[in-house]
């Protein structure tokens, strides 16, 4: 179900960059996160496909996320059973919610400059 909150919440985002995100869900596929991947040093695995798959089933159901601390919050808690945050960066080293987003053509929440949320600059 979408919340109402988060899309008032998500006209208050600064506007990701066009080059770097692809916000629409529709034009998103699996070679674009291979694509993305290589770009970044990474090789897909089923592990990769996932999270990106979870990110991308939760923004459709949810919309954005609000900030990445909460994005982050519900991806550890999604892979707990796998090793929770320590897994997330194993498979995106940087960065789980910057570089998963990335990969999973979302944009990115709020917040993800801070390395404690998901992200390394």
């Amino acid at each position: 179900m979408l919340d109402i909150n988060k899309l008032v919440a998500a006209e208050n985002m600064a506007p990701c960059e066009a080059d770097a995100y692809l916000n629409d869900l529709e034009t998103w596929s699996e070679e674009h996160a291979r694509q993305v991947a290589r770009e970044e040093g990474l090789e897909l695995t089923e592990a990769h496909l996932d999270v990106i798959c979870y990110l991308r089933e939760r923004h459709a159901e949810c919309g954005p996320e609000a900030h990445a601390r909460l994005m982050l919050k519900a991806m550890e808690e999604a892979f707990v059973q796998e090793g929770g945050r320590k897994y997330l960066y194993k498979l995106f080293p940087h960065g789980p919610v910057t570089q998963a987003c990335r990969m999973a053509g979302l944009p990115v929440p709020p917040g993800n400059k801070e390395p404690s949320f998901g992200s390394v600059h």
